[in-house]
């Protein structure tokens, strides 16, 4: 590859920071939120125009709840929903058979809630600011450097928390990270779209009324009778639109309620080997996702009941990425783990999704459960290496199956907001995330309402 040289340069420093969280996903949100107390000074950055991430793109949240019904996402992470739900803009959770639950929010008022709680918390938000670089001294991350409008500027950190679902702090920092399968396959991304004038009755009744016709993936025909869902089968539906010559690049139909009663959501289009690490992939999975969506809209109306007078009303800001880099950390969760059910003596959240892998290849899907519920130790939370960094969300080490089921919002909030207290326990003892008292973080989290088992 052709290359240039760029001269050295002094990088001016436009902040130095207690605690800096980069990403302002579901993840960064609580991370911010929960290190944002005893006078310490916090910093988010994001590269959006908004915060919220994948909270602001049609999706609802899965698997507040556990197997077995009782509710194992709490804490900052239910403070959310209850702020949401004060001004009608999420719903219960409701408990799923194949998504142990879910919680329809309006993404919108996702996004106010957000920036809210930043102001409430002093928090200082960044937008419209890339993070291209890690700041690093000896084996330790010292902050990073930022490129924007204003140019390349540096921020300082007593300890920085990776919350960009794509590991971009900790890859620059010289973590190890890996992505996808054992062939680098990863799991394909999804442009989300909103429909509205739909018949969301008729829809209920045609699955209740034909479930020989209108099929469904375990979940039972009774589920869709009343309360908000998410649709997932009418694979006869699509074999049919696809010998009529209609495009459409996944095998199930998925569609989720929304907040308004003609209003649903559909998670339909998927372009198979995107990175969204890599510009030049992302632009082509937007680009291609968008004329996907448009083939979808038509076998909606023509051959799914209650969509005949729907109409497109908004279509997300950007692509939902389900993988891409995962941190090498101290402890990998895997798979086994998942399954087994497993406990650990550093347990910092706990979750329930299914192993949920969209395949790389095709258009099909794969889901495993576990019995109740899994935890997650603090270790994956830290880099096995470099210090200084605590690493929040779907780019914590998890394995390419165990973060099939890692990846959903719920979780990656819990995850969010341990990193958050660990950082401040680091900041306040003037030691490394790795050092901290593991029990009092613990202890601090079940104080604060978090569910640890």
């Amino acid at each position: 590859m052709k290359t240039v040289k760029e001269p050295a340069r002094e990088i001016p420093v436009r902040s130095e920071v207690d605690v800096l969280v980069v990403g302002g996903g579901p993840a960064g949100i609580m991370a911010a939120q929960a290190a944002a107390a005893e006078g310490l000074k916090v910093m988010i950055v994001e590269s959006r125009g908004y915060l919220g991430g994948n909270l602001t793109i049609g999706l609802p949240i899965l698997s507040y709840l556990g197997r077995k019904g009782n509710q194992i996402i709490k804490g900052l992470p239910q403070k959310f929903i209850d702020r949401l739900q004060a001004r009608g803009a999420a719903s219960d959770h409701r408990p799923c058979q194949l998504h142990v639950s879910l919680t329809i929010i309006n993404p919108d008022e996702a996004k106010r809630v957000a920036f809210e709680i930043m102001e409430e918390c002093g928090v200082e938000v960044l937008l419209y600011a890339f993070t291209v670089d890690a700041i690093r001294e000896g084996n330790e991350v010292k902050g990073v450097i930022i490129e924007s409008k204003a140019g390349r500027e540096a921020i300082l950190a007593k300890c920085v928390i990776d919350c960009t679902g794509d590991g971009d702090v900790a890859c620059r920092a010289g973590v190890e990270c890996h992505k996808g399968d054992a062939e680098g396959g990863m799991q394909p991304p999804t442009l989300m779209f909103q429909m509205r004038g739909v018949d969301v009755q008729r829809l209920r009744d045609a699955i209740t009324g034909d479930p020989d016709e209108y099929d469904m993936d375990i979940m039972p025909h009774e589920h869709f009778r009343e309360g908000k869902f998410i649709t997932v089968g009418l694979r006869n539906r699509i074999r049919k639109a696809q010998e009529k010559g209609i495009e459409i690049p996944v095998a199930r139909t998925i569609l989720i309620t929304g907040m308004m009663d003609d209003e649903i959501w559909v998670n339909m289009s998927r372009v198979n080997g995107v990175d969204s690490t890599k510009p030049e992939s992302y632009t082509y999975g937007e680009m291609t996702a968008r004329k996907q969506i448009y083939e979808i809209q038509r076998y909606l109306k023509e051959f799914v009941p209650g969509f005949e007078e729907a109409y497109m009303a908004q279509v997300a800001d950007f692509m939902g990425i389900r993988e891409s880099r995962v941190i090498v950390g101290k402890y990998v969760l895997t798979d086994d783990d998942i399954v087994a059910c497993r406990r650990f003596d550093d347990t910092i959240a706990v979750a329930s999704y299914p192993v949920d892998i969209h395949h790389a290849k095709g258009g099909d899907c794969t889901l495993y459960y576990c019995d109740d519920c899994y935890d997650i130790p603090y270790r994956c939370l830290l880099p096995e290496k470099v210090e200084g960094l605590l690493v929040a969300g779907r780019c914590s080490s998890m394995s390419h199956e165990a973060m099939a089921s890692t990846r959903v919002m719920s979780t990656c909030m819990a995850l969010g907001e341990a990193a958050g207290r660990a950082a401040r326990h680091a900041v306040k003892a003037g030691v490394l995330p790795s050092q901290i008292d593991v029990e009092a973080l613990r202890a601090e989290l079940r104080d604060a309402g978090a569910y640890l088992g």
